[in-house]
């Protein structure tokens, strides 16, 4: 168990990193679905992430109904 906590962390400050350096405004967590789908591609991440640029939005941007409309 301890193995794979380093690995989710090693993996999450990996990707906040490409996230800063590519300057991207999408979420970490929608960033790893794409890189999930795109693990075994011979891609690199920056062409990855520009071609997917569409699906990575803020979850305020969501078409997600609200409880009350505040």
């Amino acid at each position: 168990v301890s193995t794979q906590l380093w690995i989710a962390l090693a993996t999450f400050v990996l990707v906040a990193i490409a996230k800063k350096e590519l300057k991207l405004d999408g979420s970490l967590y929608s960033i790893l679905q794409i890189l999930s789908v795109t693990l075994f591609e011979k891609t690199p991440i920056n062409e990855v992430l520009s071609a997917h640029e569409g699906l990575i939005c803020d979850p305020h941007d969501a078409n997600q109904l609200t409880l009350f409309n505040f």
